[in-house]
């Protein structure tokens, strides 16, 4: 994803976080999709672990934090004031009626509120998260007049001011791993100085552990060579998709498969009790409980799969697509549909990776699959999607549109009355562009000859284009910027934002990593393409770095960067760009040339880590890196 100064855009995606990770545990799985709705005051908020492990016997999941809800009185807590935690008009709750208010007071003032917490040992994650909504009366976009600070132990977490303020709820997540065994206060602290009111309000504050300690007998990433095979059908709109789903898998490790878990990722954009993506009607293995906001579905398997064994799981699907121009939404007649397909989640030495989804960038971890997805849909309506499609009429007034895509991390479609241009680029890749009302027919022919040249480039530089046609729909209404996917990327008109989605295509794509805990392997690598691709030499970017603490890395993971959002596009796009114009510039451009090539050759389809490109890079080399990582803060 490329993401676009253009943040006021983002305000609906902000309203639509406030709905994200509402979870209830052992929630029974959907019949059948609904439109979004409120959620729930009694559901608890289920944070997702990072890379976190299944729960084994020796960690009992909990959620730790009493009356994070605030539904059931104040006993839990200790406020500085009776009003701390209230119900009272001004302000309003993100579940039910009660809420902690802090501050709001418009003088100098401070409140409090605080719990102690046991956070058992033995488990893998600790995830503490809580909603916050800020309003203020500030009116500077520079000062930070009135602060909230939310501290675990002696350990301040983050820091949130008047500058912060929002239109709706955002949820904040932290892993706590650390503080396992511990017994420490959960505080919250709100100052304001002497004029003009902000408010700190938070409600359904939760702290969930799971995931035993101990990994798996090995690291091999399983299920592998997953293939799966959809079948749906549409309604007139092209907004609401049912049908049926199979994935077929094989477990590549030693230690006997058990179970498997679906990610359902667009269920962040509904509730719990209304799910964007509902899937019911479970063959193969038995439904267990929906987690991670309801994005994890667990699958207990018929029958444990040892190394080398293959299973199938079936399951009927039904897909509401909600209003927005998104990654998934609807923007008037046209509908993008990324991230709705359910696809089998990792496991490695980590355990299962079940992370939450994050609407700053991507945490999408798949290995390289096989889909054959048939989508049924008006005539009228044109559909892009990954992979070769091949149209057949069907039914009356419809279509029947059958795309088939080869070792690819996911499947992405659309659905609309769009213009449609196409052409061919000069190494023989076919290129469409779909384009949305509003889209003149000079800038979709810009976009063609920019989609053009980009394919061409990245593929001179890092291996041959896979995948066959590539499809490019283009709407200035994301709020987003663009966003990639196999053969299949969304994008405003911008030449700069296509070549970097294109670039994609090898680094996430063809190149895979896992994009929640090691974003920068692919946003990093995909900017130092772009320019590449460009022409740009990223001369003394590097000098420009200003780190904001000792705890900023490139290589931080999106729960960092969810927790210092202001930073992400900073440091993982622009720091980590440099940081390989830099590498080049030490080894010399023809060493960094092979170094990218050969990399991508030995990682084609297959995952890229940060300790594999470091010792890749170092082998490229006669000189000692080890002070070039430090000094770029890339670890790993």
């Amino acid at each position: 994803m490329r993401p676009t100064p253009r943040k006021a855009l983002a305000a609906s995606a902000l309203v639509l976080a406030a709905l994200a990770a509402v979870s209830l545990p052992a929630t029974p799985v959907a019949a059948a999709p609904q439109a979004p709705q409120a959620p729930r005051s009694t559901a608890s908020v289920d944070a997702a672990p990072q890379g976190a492990a299944s729960a084994a016997a020796a960690c009992t999941p909990a959620q730790v934090v009493a009356g994070g809800d605030f539904e059931s009185g104040t006993s839990a807590w200790t406020q500085s004031s009776t009003g701390v935690i209230t119900s009272r008009t001004g302000q309003s709750a993100h579940g039910g009626t009660a809420f902690a208010w802090l501050d709001g007071v418009g003088s100098t003032h401070t409140d409090t509120l605080s719990q102690s917490v046991t956070i058992p040992s033995g488990c893998a994650t600790a995830t503490l998260t809580f909603w916050l909504h800020i309003d203020t009366a500030e009116t500077t976009s520079s000062t930070a007049y009135d602060k909230l600070t939310a501290k675990i132990g002696t350990t301040t977490l983050a820091t949130y001011s008047n500058l912060d303020k929002n239109t709706g709820y955002v949820q904040k997540s932290f892993d706590v791993s650390a503080f396992a065994g511990q017994t420490v206060s959960l505080a919250f602290t709100g100052t304001e100085d002497s004029s003009l009111q902000s408010s700190f309000v938070l409600d359904d504050i939760a702290l969930n552990t799971s995931g035993d300690t101990a990994p798996p007998a090995d690291s091999t990433r399983t299920p592998a060579a997953p293939s799966y095979t959809v079948s749906l059908t549409s309604n007139t709109a092209g907004t609401v998709w049912t049908g049926h789903e199979s994935a077929t898998f094989t477990n590549a490790s030693a230690t006997a498969l058990s179970e498997v878990y679906l990610r359902l990722w667009d269920n962040y954009h509904g509730t719990c009790t209304s799910m964007p993506i509902a899937v019911s009607n479970v063959t193969g293995g038995t439904a267990g409980a929906l987690s991670v906001g309801c994005t994890a579905l667990q699958i207990t398997l018929a029958t444990p799969l040892a190394q080398g064994q293959s299973a199938t799981i079936g399951f009927d699907l039904g897909i509401t697509v909600p209003s927005g121009a998104d990654r998934f939404g609807y923007d008037g007649a046209f509908s993008f549909v990324g991230n709705a397909l359910p696809v089998l989640a990792v496991k490695d030495g980590a355990g299962w990776h079940l992370d939450p989804y994050t609407n700053n960038g991507e945490s999408f971890y798949s290995l390289a699959a096989d889909f054959r997805v048939t989508l049924d849909h008006p005539t009228t309506l044109l559909v892009p999607a990954t992979g070769a499609s091949v149209d057949a009429a069907g039914s009356s007034g419809r279509t029947v549109t059958t795309a088939t895509a080869s070792k690819v991390r996911d499947f992405a479609w659309a659905a609309g009355p769009f213009s449609k241009i196409s052409g061919t680029s000069t190494a023989g890749t076919p290129i469409n562009v779909y384009s949305v009302s509003g889209i003149s027919s000079a800038n979709a022919q810009s976009m063609l000859t920019t989609a053009k040249s980009a394919v061409d480039a990245h593929a001179a530089r890092f291996g041959a284009y896979p995948y066959g046609e590539l499809d490019a729909v283009i709407d200035n209404n994301f709020w987003f910027g663009g966003m990639e996917y196999p053969g299949f990327v969304l994008d405003l008109v911008s030449t700069t934002a296509l070549t970097h989605e294109i670039g994609h295509q090898w680094w996430y794509g063809i190149v895979g990593d896992d994009e929640y805990n090691s974003p920068w392997l692919d946003e990093s690598f995909t900017d130092y393409s772009t320019d590449l691709a460009l022409g740009k030499t990223g001369s003394g970017c590097w000098s420009s770095v200003s780190w904001a603490s000792s705890a900023e890395k490139i290589t931080n993971s999106m729960a960092y960067w969810d927790a210092h959002s202001s930073r992400y596009s900073t440091v993982v796009y622009g720091y980590g760009k440099c940081a390989l114009h830099d590498l080049r510039r030490l080894i010399g451009d023809t060493a960094m040339a092979n170094l990218l090539k050969d990399y991508a050759t030995s990682h084609w389809y297959g995952v890229s880590t940060t300790a594999e490109f470091k010792a890749a890079a170092q082998a490229a080399t006669t000189t000692d890196l080890t002070s070039f990582w430090t000094t770029h803060r890339i670890d790993g």
